[in-house]
């Protein structure tokens, strides 16, 4: 029986092999680090940091008749930090109230941080300059005055930075917008309003 005649042989070039070996160390390297980042988070169970509205209040609200609105208003903001191992920083934080969607008063706080499951809670005491309504302004603040109620809004961000392990430092930014009905005889009120992220 004749033999098979083979051709010549070919060997693969050892580049190929370099950067086949290369890519498999990549490939495992990858695979380690994504379950080491898996791992720490079921560990951590990193949350977005909030702040939220505990308490509103219409301290003083004045209404002449040439149409000038003056009013102040107490609102306590609470931040928290419900993550279980990591700090968190607050910074370029800026809330403005609304009247009939007219800025009235801006809200600001320096950066502040804070501690794992602790809460910093933010008093504000706003006083807005006398406010010049238009006509249809006084007629719906007028029909409020006699419900009893004023209404104002509070919208704003602000941003949230915090890490822990070896989670990369993550900032998100925050966001609220809400509703305040506040009675004019200055009881206060606990809206449900938090931040959401954006």
């Amino acid at each position: 029986m004749p033999k098979p005649v083979l051709g010549p042989r070919h060997r693969t070039n050892p580049i190929i092999w370099c950067a086949a070996i290369i890519c498999a160390v990549i490939t495992v390297a990858v695979i380690i680090a994504g379950v080491a980042v898996f791992v720490v988070y079921l560990v951590v169970k990193p949350r977005v940091p909030q702040m939220s509205i505990t308490q509103s209040q219409l301290d003083t609200i004045f209404f002449d008749q040439a149409g000038l609105l003056t009013i102040q208003v107490s609102i306590i903001l609470v931040a928290r930090n419900n993550n279980q191992k990591a700090i968190a920083n607050f910074h370029s934080t800026t809330f403005s109230l609304l009247f009939y969607g007219r800025t009235i008063a801006r809200l600001t706080a320096v950066p502040f941080e804070i501690r794992a499951n602790q809460t910093l809670q933010l008093n504000y005491v706003v006083q807005s300059s006398p406010i010049p309504l238009d006509p249809r302004e006084s007629e719906a603040l007028n029909g409020e005055l006699r419900q009893g109620i004023v209404v104002v809004e509070l919208t704003g961000t602000t941003r949230t930075r915090w890490s822990a392990g070896v989670i990369a430092p993550v900032t998100v930014r925050v966001s609220l917008d809400c509703e305040l009905r506040l009675p004019i005889n200055s009881t206060a009120v606990y809206p449900h309003c938090t931040t959401r992220a954006q």
